[in-house]
């Protein structure tokens, strides 16, 4: 683990083109199931163990968010998490503001959870979460019953008094979000009568997923107009459950796109998430051209896994349809990545939320990619690559993003001169080791000398 941690601790980072990558790669748990699994775990009774948890800075502020809240939350010495469920009734209200760092969802959940319940708890964030919008997600809440108070333009810090006595929500998103849903119907866990979410289609439903893994009575439908409807039945009962966490499939992509573009690359990874509402990437790259293959799939704790093993293949840039992005709106930077060595253009539509992510992850990608000597063009909710030669010998500024950080490290693997990337330590909020372990596997990837 030393090893793991030497690069993992580096803010500057310079990725070298390298032949290729063969042998197993073994990715941190899923980030979206890890954080639920704090969530749920402790809204439920009785003990509930985790294994495979993502223990990455955005997942550890969720954790410490909930104890702070009430729950008793320890490691073991075999690496499981065990979690103390206090019930739907038995949080307490917090005695210093949350920090939750850079973690989009740990806050917005969160938000959801306090809305629900007769505590109150102020939101902190580090300087890139505080600049994120939070309005649309307290505005349902607000209308559910909780008091709400914020900087102007519903910035954090955010302070929410919940009530014991929510209002069920029927709530029509304007957009497809996995943490607007997730923070109105963790509020109407409590709520008389029945909470009911619209989205314009199906955004991830891990929650949903664990929701009735944890026993609440919850329902997707497709309605006429083809828009997709939740429903949650209030006054839930949550009952403690064990939980596997499966391959983060975000996290999968770096190393599934790392050794699709390089020369000879024959890699594995096992147990990876295989949620239909998260595969939208890899089914974009199969119609590429990428050789991905799936096997030994499998259910655990209500989701889908499987293994994936991914050879160098020849890309070929296509039209990823708008309606594909809610499945794979994280993996969008990296698919950038992999249409910057395809042959002709990759056209990405219907990514207007890349932009108000932990940075404006259109701009900064079009820029960066840019700077490399790829040809792009973007708009408020598209971005067009012309695959080429990728030159690199340049210096990126990830923003503080972990995606974006990765994104310019993978590309700097088949760039004709080295990448360096400044801001890397964020990359341990999602995949702690990242660099580590593509060294391992034949990667180059190094640290300024002396570091």
């Amino acid at each position: 683990m030393d090893a793991m941690s030497k690069l993992s601790r580096n803010e500057v980072l310079t990725s070298h083109r390298q032949a290729s990558l063969q042998g197993t790669f073994n990715v941190p748990g899923d980030k979206s199931i890890s954080h639920r699994s704090l969530i749920l775990g402790g809204l439920a009774v009785g003990i509930t163990n985790v294994s495979g948890l993502l223990e990455g800075d955005d997942v550890m502020a969720t954790a410490n968010a909930m104890r702070a809240l009430g729950v008793e939350i320890t490691r073991t010495d075999t690496g499981a998490w065990q979690i103390i469920g206090v019930g739907l009734h038995g949080l307490v209200s917090p005695e210093q503001p949350l920090d939750l760092g850079n973690s989009g969802t740990g806050v917005r959940l969160l938000m959801g959870v306090v809305a629900g319940q007769p505590i109150t708890a102020t939101f902190t964030g580090d300087e890139s979460l505080s600049v994120r919008p939070m309005a649309r997600i307290t505005d349902p809440l607000a209308k559910m019953g909780a008091k709400i108070t914020s900087r102007e333009g519903g910035l954090l810090p955010v302070t929410i008094t919940g009530t014991a006595t929510p209002l069920a929500a029927d709530h029509s998103s304007k957009v497809a979000s996995a943490q607007i849903k997730s923070a109105v119907l963790l509020a109407g866990l409590n709520a008389r009568g029945t909470t009911i979410v619209t989205e314009p289609h199906a955004s991830r439903d891990h929650s949903e997923s664990m929701m009735r893994h944890f026993g609440a009575s919850v329902s997707q439908d497709i309605n006429a107009d083809g828009s997709h409807r939740v429903t949650l039945a209030g006054e839930a009962e949550l009952v403690a459950k064990d939980v596997l966490v499966p391959g983060d499939p975000s996290s999968s992509a770096f190393v599934m796109v790392a050794a699709l573009i390089s020369a000879d690359s024959d890699i594995t990874i096992p147990a990876v998430g295989m949620n239909p509402l998260r595969t939208g990437l890899i089914t974009t790259l199969q119609e590429m051209g990428g050789n991905i293959e799936i096997s030994n799939e499998r259910i655990e704790a209500g989701e889908k896994i499987a293994d994936i093993r991914v050879r160098h293949s020849k890309l070929t840039g296509i039209a990823v349809p708008p309606e594909r992005a809610a499945s794979m709106i994280d993996e969008y930077p990296v698919l950038s990545v992999a249409a910057s060595v395809a042959t002709g253009q990759t056209v990405m539509q219907g990514v207007a939320e890349l932009r108000v992510k932990e940075t404006d992850r259109i701009k900064v990608m079009a820029d960066g990619l840019a700077m490399a000597g790829v040809t792009v063009t973007y708009d408020d909710n598209s971005m067009t690559v012309t695959g080429g030669a990728v030159k690199g010998g340049v210096s990126i500024a990830s923003q503080h993003d972990h995606r974006i950080a990765m994104s310019f490290l993978t590309l700097g693997m088949v760039a004709e001169e080295p990448i360096t990337v400044t801001g890397c330590e964020t990359i341990n909020t999602s995949f702690p080791g990242f660099a580590d372990l593509i060294n391992e596997c034949g990667g180059a990837i190094t640290a300024p000398e002396g570091e």
